[in-house]
């Protein structure tokens, strides 16, 4: 299996239908997870008991790679049984295999953990230090990623084309990813639902963002032929008018948190608080689902259950009111 078939998938079928982030996490399970357990023996000899065993040992005490105690978690260890059905899918489409093994074992179950985001006086705290600390155009990367939901490289990839000044919404159109080299990738959404349209809120925020694209435009002038960026115009960029890399608000907000002696939580988790704010406030789950961008209403419904659930009870609870509480 290992040679071969490693670098058959590599260039016949994941540098063409994959993403460069995708094949590089990819490479490196493979490297250092499905290879050391299979690398030794023939495709065609791997069975559906072999990935069983494979899939038990993840789930183990010990099976960590970095130090650290305990085992793989749930999402990873079904990210490894994804990568082995692309990898058996791809052989018997080959015509290599007659069957696939990983199909014939169950999908390992993800169990998603709560999400602590954070609460009412904890955002207030946010916003008045964002007010207060921050430059106008970080002021916008996280208030927008609060408001919006988008992912950190759907932002950076935000281009003033995308703003619907009219309706009071923005179009994600592409994302940013960085190459293996370092570069800057620009790419279409990977599903359909990604591709969407997002509103958003009226009022202080558009009147934030408009002063924004006012502040860009008179800085793309002022570059003139040094600007960089191309046919390009992106709402967040450097200062000669290139993208910032998807790592950059990940890092600069961590920087934030820590200036400012607020609770660390990830910028990724932005997203998170988002959903949690429109839960809490009775937005169906199919609207939250399709802002996120979520390929099904199911995954909503997997990755919120909870905060959701809370919203049912206190939702049941409205009933109070209306029900007696006594015979009279």
């Amino acid at each position: 299996m290992a040679s071969k078939q490693k670098r058959g998938e590599k260039e016949k079928y994941g540098e063409k239908e994959l993403s460069a982030k995708t094949l590089d996490i990819y490479m490196r399970f493979l490297t250092n997870r499905i290879l050391p357990e299979f690398g030794h023996m023939r495709i065609d000899q791997i069975n559906p008991f072999h990935i069983v065993n494979f899939i038990s040992k993840l789930g183990k005490e010990g099976s960590r790679q970095d130090g650290k105690a305990g085992c793989l978690s749930s999402g990873t260890i079904h990210y490894l049984h994804r990568i082995l059905n692309n990898i058996f899918s791809r052989a018997t489409e080959w015509r290599i295999l007659k069957i696939n093994p990983a199909a014939e074992v169950k999908k390992p179950k993800v169990t998603h953990k709560e999400i602590i985001v954070y609460d009412e006086s904890e955002l207030n705290t946010l916003f008045q230090t964002l007010q207060n600390k921050e430059t106008l155009r970080w002021q916008l990367i996280i208030m927008l990623a609060i408001t919006t939901g988008l992912r950190r490289g759907e932002l950076v990839g935000l281009e003033w084309k995308h703003i619907d000044w009219n309706n009071n919404s923005i179009e994600v159109r592409q994302s940013i990813s960085m190459s293996k080299s370092g570069e800057r990738i620009i790419k279409m959404p990977k599903t359909k639902k990604s591709k969407r349209k997002v509103s958003l809120p009226d009022g202080y925020l558009m009147v934030l963002l408009k002063q924004h694209f006012n502040d860009s435009l008179e800085k793309k002038q002022a570059l003139g032929d040094a600007r960089q960026g191309g046919e390009h115009f992106f709402v967040f960029s450097n200062e000669l008018g290139n993208a910032y890399y998807p790592e950059t608000p990940y890092l600069h907000f961590r920087s934030f948190l820590k200036r400012n002696k607020l609770r660390y939580i990830r910028f990724h988790d932005l997203r998170h608080l988002s959903a949690t704010l429109l839960i809490n406030k009775g937005v169906h789950a199919k609207v939250i689902s399709e802002r996120l961008g979520h390929a099904s209403i199911s995954t909503t419904m997997n990755v919120y259950g909870h905060a959701l659930q809370s919203a049912d009870r206190d939702a049941a609870n409205q009933f109070n009111s209306i029900i007696p509480t006594s015979k009279k």
